[in-house]
């Protein structure tokens, strides 16, 4: 095989990639890694490109520094995917040595296989910077591209030692040129470009976890808040009663209904509204701990995962939440001042309230108490004890077990109370 029909097949093969990149990075604009990723395919057909326009000695020289600053934009990707700091200076210092390493051993010391190794070197270093991201363990538990990726890369750096070796053993005879061919570093080019491509097809595949990944996030936020929808809350639920029944380790949750909202809406419009329930989900998110979970039901309806909680340590919460709860909410000039919230809260129990759905009738149980007494104020759901044993295979069927106590804790500025 000639060195102008591998440069054709790399050309052509990068060239492609390079415009799947730019239409990725167009339709994608906040996914920055595409960007880089497209300008390294580009740099990449470019060096063959100038090697088949300028077949001497200057033109290879220009040919195999667009492959190395192909090398180090690919490594500024993969640091921009996972929000990595990035330097320039790195990727400067790499071409510099590289354009210096081959001006020495053509002008200075003419050694072939001197440049084939300082070439290797040249390609080798962005490569190896990209393992400790691509090879970590959470890294490729979440993104079986960046498991290719890193596999790849490890047979590229073999690729890259073997050509270097082989030249310093001059191995195949005479050096590879536009004209002349040495068989064994012509067979190294061939591996070297293919497992670059492939190597491209791993970067292709975390991109499309990435955005995917993305999309099923989105697919569990609610558009006007930012908080979760009912999607996420149900998953979270399903997610905290699994963890609850290993560890028997309790959690709770919090069933929030805004008092006054429909005459917000009908007095002052739905962006009135709007605003409302935006500044309500950030105040209340300001108040949660890492790993609570926020989510807006529907309408005025909100709900609050907490792990790891029992029934007192969430009380504590919604009254942080109800203090919080803004009074004022402004919209075009006005003042709404008749916004506040009723809270209901339940604890998961494993012999009564075992499953999600049975959670949540009993915080809504509490929110009606809270609702029906005077709005305003947080009330705890306390379930009494059954006269008779209750079988796990009964939880899911067997009523709502009533209350023991319904606690009413009111806003900051009343007293508690019972029922």
């Amino acid at each position: 095989m000639s060195t102008t029909t591998i440069f054709w097949f790399t050309l052509a093969n990068f060239l492609s990639s390079g415009l799947v990149w730019a239409y990725v990075a167009r339709c994608y604009p906040n996914f920055v890694p595409a960007r880089y990723w497209s300008a390294a395919s580009l740099s990449a057909s470019a060096g063959p490109a100038l090697g088949l326009l300028f077949p001497n000695p200057v033109g290879l020289l220009f040919a195999a520094q667009m492959t190395v600053l192909a090398y180090c934009l690919s490594e500024v990707g993969i640091r921009r995917f996972y929000d990595r700091p990035t330097s320039w200076i790195a990727t400067a210092l790499v071409i510099s040595a590289s354009l210096a390493g081959f001006l020495f051993f053509r002008l200075v010391l003419d050694e072939y296989a001197m440049r084939v190794v300082v070439y290797s070197l040249s390609q080798g270093v962005p490569v190896a910077l990209t393992l400790p991201l691509l090879l970590s363990r959470d890294h490729r538990r979440s993104n079986h591209g960046a498991r290719m990726a890193g596999y790849l890369s490890i047979l590229l750096l073999v690729a890259f030692a073997c050509r270097a070796i082989a030249a310093l053993l001059h191995l195949g005879g005479s050096e590879t040129t536009m004209v002349t061919v040495d068989a064994v570093q012509a067979g190294f080019m061939l591996v070297a470009a293919f497992l670059a491509m492939t190597w491209n097809y791993g970067l292709l595949m975390m991109a499309i976890d990435r955005l995917r990944g993305d999309a099923a996030e989105l697919a569990l936020i609610d558009d006007l808040t930012g908080a979760g929808n009912r999607r996420r809350l149900l998953q979270r639920m399903d997610e905290e009663c699994a963890m609850a029944r290993r560890t028997a380790r309790p959690y709770a949750l919090l069933a929030i209904d805004l008092d006054g909202f429909k005459a917000v809406n009908d007095g002052f419009g739905h962006s009135a509204g709007d605003d409302c329930l935006r500044q309500f989900a950030q105040a209340a998110q300001d108040q949660l701990r890492p790993g609570d979970t926020l989510a807006r039901c529907g309408g005025d309806e909100f709900c609050i995962v907490l792990p790891d909680t029992d029934l007192q340590q969430a009380g504590e919460i919604a009254r942080r939440v109800l203090a919080a709860c803004p009074r004022q909410f402004g919209n075009a000039g006005h003042t709404v001042r008749t916004l506040s919230a009723s809270i209901g809260v339940a604890q998961w129990s494993p012999d009564l309230i075992a499953s999600p759905e049975r959670l949540m009738a009993a915080a809504d149980h509490a929110l009606y108490q809270a609702k029906h007494s005077g709005k305003n104020r947080v009330v705890l759901y306390e379930p009494a004890p059954p006269l008779v044993p209750i079988f796990d295979d009964e939880i899911g069927s067997a009523p709502l077990p009533a209350p023991h106590a319904l606690t009413a804790m009111t806003g900051p500025d009343h007293h508690h109370s019972g029922f």
